[in-house]
């Protein structure tokens, strides 16, 4: 237990740390003495079990809280994702020894779709050609119209494919898949007191390491030693150069995330001009759940508007939010007077409530459901002795750390080019230059401690 509490920097705050490991070294000379002199027996046994039992729960609880965080560390240095070869759901075909030629993306998504082929040379000793679509939703609209009998689909842009097909699920079947990982670099440690972390929230079902559109994108600064906080919201539908997968080629940021997670932060990296030290990401509809074990939470409400999602209606002022509650409240953007950024906000809010709670004495009256429900909702590269670091500063200053934010802002248009769907006429949001330059010299003044 002591090894634990040392190693990760345990109640690493006004030598809680040091005081435990006395207390306990202290029991364990108590319990011995009287053993060796056999005095007092009856409080000896009564003072052993009782040690015993404290130690117990102890040693347990550090190992879940350990086990935990090595859990959603575990997955944070890759991401998951398939690629398929598929055919219409009435198709005869049904083994990819049947085709010859597919259709697919080759100038967007050559790499991944190689290894597609390579594998079924492999597995299946056929040698398959690719003709070549604009986009992942080209080649399901030729695949529908029977212009070609198969095609390959990268299981990243399948949400893509639904925002303008919703039923295009019933209408396929996959007739064959491969299973990729795509490696994530590891963490830009920050021996700095100061530090930026990525938050990105998704709403996808299957693990939290699958590839997965971003529609959330939060770049947290923090900086220990004047205990500031700042959130800083960069609207899904920003236009802005995709880095790795996205060649630099403008889009609307929420695509970065079908290159990966990396290229979302080295996105938003060369947009302020950062280092981003770490990642978070959430799954939106999970991690909202454990709002619920946390006994709800309170935000302030700055418009009246109903929410699409559970039709709830949210007056102006604190309104106190369930998980449902929570999920119609993050989600919504038609009834707010400024759309996307006012959902962004609101994501805010409720990202920093739940934050507040996770890191109060309330949090430990439902410890185990807790932890096991972030398990399945959270993933991070942040070490566990960074996160300790946090909450050691929080807990000896006696106090929360002062959370302001800011979001990026600019003009809706309709008539940008978008790299992943060259096809389709989408809302992109045109970044205003002075937005911008205000965002990027709030982040560097909590940077540089001012």
């Amino acid at each position: 237990m002591l090894f634990l509490i040392f190693r990760h920097n345990i109640l690493a705050f006004r030598y809680l740390n040091i005081i435990s490991a006395v207390f306990v070294l202290l029991a364990a000379l108590v319990g011995l003495l009287l053993i060796v002199y056999k005095k007092a027996e009856k409080f000896t046994v009564f003072f052993l079990t009782l040690a015993i039992l404290v130690s117990s729960f102890s040693l347990y609880a550090l190992q879940q809280f350990v086990g935990f965080t090595n859990h959603i560390n575990s997955t944070s240095n890759y991401s998951e994702y398939s690629i398929s070869v598929v055919v219409l759901k009435d198709s005869e075909i049904n083994n990819v020894t049947q085709l010859d030629t597919v259709t697919g993306p080759t100038e967007t998504d050559n790499d991944n779709i190689q290894k597609l082929l390579a594998d079924i040379k492999t597995s299946q000793s056929k040698d398959l050609t690719v003709e070549n679509a604009t986009s992942y939703l080209a080649a399901y609209k030729s695949l529908l119209s029977g212009e070609t009998k198969a095609i390959v689909l990268n299981s990243v842009f399948e949400n893509i494919i639904e925002a303008e097909y919703p039923d295009y699920a019933s209408k396929i079947k996959k007739i064959y898949t491969k299973n990729l990982i795509k490696e994530v670099a590891a963490p830009k440690v920050s021996k700095n007191k100061a530090f930026n972390i990525y938050v990105s929230g998704i709403d996808t079902y299957g693990p939290i390491s699958s590839v997965s559109r971003s529609d959330v994108n939060i770049l947290m600064t923090v900086n220990r030693d004047t205990k500031k906080i700042l959130l800083t919201t960069t609207p899904r539908d920003s236009y802005v150069p995709i880095a790795d997968g996205g060649n630099n080629q403008k889009d609307k940021l929420t695509h970065a995330g079908i290159y990966g997670v990396d290229s979302s932060i080295h996105t938003l990296e060369n947009l302020y001009g950062v280092d981003i030290n770490y990642y978070v990401r959430l799954n939106f509809t999970s991690f909202l759940k454990l709002i619920d074990l946390l006994g709800g939470v309170d935000v302030y409400n700055d418009q009246d508007f109903t929410s699409l999602h559970g039709k709830f209606h949210f007056p102006v002022g604190n309104v106190h939010l369930d998980s449902e509650q929570a999920l119609g409240f993050v989600r919504e953007r038609y009834s707010l007077a400024d759309g996307d950024r006012d959902r962004g906000r609101n994501q805010q809010k409720v990202i920093v409530a739940v934050i507040q709670k996770l890191t109060s004495t309330e949090a430990l009256k439902n410890y185990d459901n807790i932890i096991k429900g972030l398990q399945d909702s959270l993933q991070t590269n942040m070490p566990l002795e960074t996160m300790m670091d946090l909450v050691n500063t929080q807990l000896e200053s006696g106090g929360n750390y002062k959370v302001n934010s800011q979001d990026l802002k600019g003009i809706g248009r309709m008539d940008l080019p978008s790299y992943a769907m060259p096809d389709s006429n989408l809302y992109m949001m045109e970044i205003d230059d002075s937005s911008l330059a205000a965002a990027k010299a709030a982040i560097n003044d909590v940077m540089e401690g001012k």
